[in-house]
């Protein structure tokens, strides 16, 4: 046996190219491999592994037949990118996925000219696709243009507006649907395969266009039945109706890890010559490891685990994640007052909602990637007297702000948005982080915006947000596990617009927005030890702000911070409004306000991230020197 046949396959591919110079015989053993690899390389770094899995044929197969990157491939999401990302030279840093310097979780353009568009939000790759394949046309180049696309993103009506635009321009454009969960079609098989490649091919495609070349010519009584004939027979034969009104050829369904049935159904797409077309994949989640093939989410997001058993590491949780307290909280004011409803975008466990869900099935919503519906729809249950807990990411309401301003600010409806996933998020990155809710909604007339310093806040705010019915409201938190605290027996409504404090001094005050309060306390300590005697104050609401908390700080203090986990425009700039207004600027106050800045920040630990970002307790004594004047190095403890 040659040296080159003892190589793995996978070590002989580093770009696409290489897979290009392979025989197809050997892309079965390359495709086990390419599992195996990364079964490997997410067993140490944690992620989204039962995506990938299942794909790894289909991404063999685009990259084989398709000249990439030339040829754009996009992926819609970025959860299943993984083996994509190692047969496009990153293999050699796989293992640095979601770590802080390493790969992104997603696509990202900075990170390959493999990846033609960004994504981790879903439902863009059609649109995204259907731009790049308007600009090869206007530029009059060659190339294909591949959009792939899950069947939950689908269930988003940005799909199927850019379905629908596609369609009606007649551009050349290849989407791929990887259908693994919802089950589109019947049972795909041999005959399956074969009707794909027959109606993929250019035979078919030409008699088609042939037939309808004469169906025109014909009066037009007997046009439109003959047209609509052969569209029928279609779709009895295929499934495919729904797309093909949409202006799409349909192809499929076909086997997704069946390589004979991909690779002459996506050569014959490529060799199409105008229209866009859809190939319906049928692929199985979790596919090829055992242990996520039984799990009931397929091993969707894992951390570290076993490859022997599939165990996951479990760092023993110090408090209960502030998601779990949330749920926890709705569920039990859900108890008292039957009146309340949930709502989700197909996050149930994501948001804490699946707690609320088993306990109240008939009140709990999942509209599916529907944020934009999701809002709206929580509107008019508020118009009939409900009480919607619209639990949503801070990252994926944005989504939704036509929705939020127009359907709820304005009416002026009491749906109740809990923001999961408020500030920054670690291993997701920028796609994900809650930076921009406070500034977003603090601008709408009557919103009311708390946020949570610890779970047991938390658990009031949630009582405080049920019993707002004149407005909307918005109860931010954070992912992760809380500080630790004791969780009262029952929420307690706190009064609109009021503040705490939280430790009293005398020549510094750090007022705080959410978590960071606990950072501000650390600081305080630091302080003191400078001889800085220093006042601790939570915020509770941005709006409405608690402007006499404010100015009795101004007022009692040398030096006032603004603490929060949010970006410019939010809870800082209404303190400074409020100082301004009321003349408390024109005293001597130092004021400074500690903010998000004005870049994304790239994944990393929660810890890391906001220690970049500078809202650490170190960052903020860094501040309170900076207001002072005085330089770090001449600090000296013992000064009194």
């Amino acid at each position: 046996m040659s040296q080159a046949s003892k190589t793995p396959l996978l070590d002989r591919v580093h770009i696409p190219s290489d897979l290009r110079t392979l025989p197809e015989s050997d892309l079965p053993q390359f495709a086990a491999e390419l599992r195996k690899d990364m079964i490997n390389a997410v067993a140490v770094t944690g992620g989204h592994l039962g995506a990938g899995l299942g794909v790894v044929e289909l991404t063999v197969a685009l990259h084989y037949v398709f000249d990439t990157p030339n040829d754009r491939l996009i992926w819609d999401v970025g959860h299943q990118a993984y083996p994509h990302k190692i047969i496009t030279g990153r293999r050699d840093r796989i293992r640095t996925l979601r770590q802080g310097g390493g790969l992104s979780g997603f696509t990202k353009r900075a990170e390959s000219d493999y990846d033609p568009f960004g994504a981790a939000h879903s439902s863009t790759s059609i649109s995204a696709g259907l731009g790049m394949a308007v600009a090869r046309d206007l530029k009059k180049e060659s190339r294909n243009v591949i959009a792939v696309i899950g069947d939950g993103a689908m269930s988003a009506g940005m799909a199927y507006e850019a379905m629908n635009n596609a369609g009606a321009m007649n551009s050349r454009l290849i989407v791929i649907l990887n259908d693994n969960d919802m089950s589109i079609a019947p049972p795909v098989g041999a005959m399956s395969a074969y009707l794909a490649r027959l109606l993929s091919g250019k035979t078919y495609r030409g008699l088609r266009e042939i037939g309808k070349q004469l169906a025109h010519r014909l009066p037009k009584f007997f046009e439109e039945r003959a047209l609509r004939a052969e569209e029928y027979a279609r779709g009895m034969v295929t499934g495919g109706t729904m797309f093909e009104e949409l202006g799409f050829y349909y192809v499929g369904p076909i086997d997704g890890h069946n390589l004979d049935h991909l690779l002459p159904v996506l050569k014959n797409v490529r060799d199409a010559e105008s229209g866009p077309i859809l190939v319906h994949v049928v692929t199985q989640k979790g596919k090829g490891y055992g242990p996520a093939e039984v799990s009931a989410d397929k091993y969707h997001g894992v951390t570290k685990f076993d490859v022997a058993t599939g165990a996951q590491s479990k760092s023993k949780a110090a408090a209960p994640a502030y998601t779990k307290v949330f749920g926890d909280a709705l569920v039990a004011e859900a108890q008292r007052d039957d009146r309340i409803v949930a709502i989700t975008a197909a996050m149930p466990s994501g948001t804490g909602l699946d707690l609320f869900a088993n306990k109240f099935p008939d009140r709990f919503f999942d509209v599916g990637i529907a944020e934009q519906h999701a809002v709206t729809f929580a509107g008019a249950l508020a118009t009939e007297g409900l009480k919607p807990f619209a639990a949503i990411y801070s990252t994926f309401l944005q989504r939704a702000y036509d929705q939020v301003v127009h359907d709820i600010a304005i009416q002026s409806l009491p749906v109740r948005f809990m923001i999961d996933r408020a500030g920054l998020v670690g291993a997701d990155g920028p796609t994900h982080a809650g930076s921009f809710d406070v500034a977003y909604l603090g601008c709408l007339p009557g919103f009311v915006i708390m946020a949570a310093a610890d779970e047991a806040e938390l658990v009031h705010m949630v009582a405080t947000a049920s019993a707002i019915d004149d407005r909307p409201s918005a109860l931010r938190y954070p992912r992760g596990e809380g500080t630790g605290v004791a969780l009262p027996d029952r929420g307690i409504a706190l009064e609109l617009g009021k503040g705490r404090i939280v430790r009293e001094g005398t020549k510094v005050a750090l007022l705080s927005f959410g978590t960071r309060l606990s950072e501000c306390l650390k600081a305080a300590d630091e302080l003191a030890g400078y001889g800085l005697s220093t006042t601790v104050a939570d915020a509770r609401f941005a709006k409405p702000l608690d402007t006499d908390l404010v100015l009795r700080l101004a007022r009692e203090h040398e030096v006032l911070v603004t603490i929060e986990e949010g970006a410019i425009g939010g809870f800082g700039s209404y303190v400074l409004q409020a100082l301004a207004e009321n003349g408390a600027l024109e005293n001597g106050l130092k004021v400074r306000t500690m903010v998000l800045p004005d870049v994304f920040i790239d994944h990393d630990t929660p810890a890391a991230m906001y220690a970049k970002a500078g809202l650490d307790a170190p960052s903020i004594v860094a501040k309170v020197f900076e207001a002072l004047g005085r330089e770090m190095a001449a600090r000296n403890k013992s000064a009194s």
